[in-house]
């Protein structure tokens, strides 16, 4: 009965739901319009597929990103600790930490982490924003709460890339122990642009995601998660593609 509860609950959810909706509605279309049901069942069949656990395990990989956990046991220095700036939502009602989204928190949580473990290293926590509210200044905001001296950290709130962040960041990194914290999935790309900016970087990655664990009744039912987790993948295939473009077209860019 419990595990029937929760299947239930999860069919129920809107991704599986209306997805289905979506399927049954285009299965009776064929009746009509086959060529523009048919396309329309294989986009609905393969967002459905990509967004259970048991598919989108398989995309993203989870076990190629645990080289990108810190080691902090082999590392007895650190210089600077780089948080690159994620998803924010300005509202000035909210306090700092709760208008910034759960991929920049995870990032801020990361790099206090470390701050924690290496006092004298300097944060610097960096992206724009909207208008006056940069993802910078509103992490900056948060680690002063949570107890950093406001001298430690460093702002950059002109970036609004990864690109962006590596070039005006890279003057100030050259030649010192830098650990670079970004979601696990975002690091071989942030790697390969700090490099390309002359700045060695220790990978330090966070927001990892893993489905392997969840219960087998919830493994072939869509969850937005997951599908949350295929899309950051996809993100970082065309970001990385874009950049082997650019690279191709001028081998100095980027």
């Amino acid at each position: 009965m419990f595990e029937l509860k929760k299947i239930l609950g999860a069919m129920l959810m809107p991704l599986p739901f209306l997805g289905m909706l979506c399927f049954i509605a285009l299965i009776i279309a064929l009746r009509t319009n086959k060529f523009s049901a048919y396309i329309g069942i294989i986009a609905i069949s393969c967002l459905l597929l990509i967004s259970t656990p048991f598919i989108g395990q398989k995309i993203i990989d989870p076990a190629t990103q645990l080289k990108y956990t810190f080691p902090s046991s082999k590392q007895p220095i650190l210089d600077k600790i780089v948080v690159l700036g994620c998803d924010v939502n300005p509202n000035p009602q909210l306090n700092a930490n709760s208008q910034l989204g759960n991929c920049a928190k995870s990032r801020l949580i990361e790099g206090l982490r470390l701050a924690n473990i290496y006092p004298n290293a300097q944060l610097i926590v960096s992206g724009g924003g909207y208008g006056k509210v940069t993802n910078s200044s509103l992490m900056q905001q948060t680690a002063i709460s949570l107890g950093i001296a406001a001298a430690r950290i460093k702002q950059n709130p002109a970036a609004m890339d990864t690109a962006d962040e590596a070039k005006l960041l890279a003057p100030t990194l050259v030649d010192f122990k830098v650990a670079l914290v970004t979601s696990a999935s975002h690091m071989a790309r942030a790697t390969d642009l700090f490099n390309a900016q002359g700045v060695d970087v220790i990978p330090a990655a966070t927001d990892f995601y893993d489905f392997s664990a969840w219960p087998s009744h919830k493994q072939y039912i869509p969850n937005v998660e997951v599908l949350k987790a295929v899309t950051s993948y996809w993100h970082e295939v065309l970001g990385s593609t874009w950049i082997s473009m650019r690279r191709w077209i001028d081998p100095e860019a980027l």
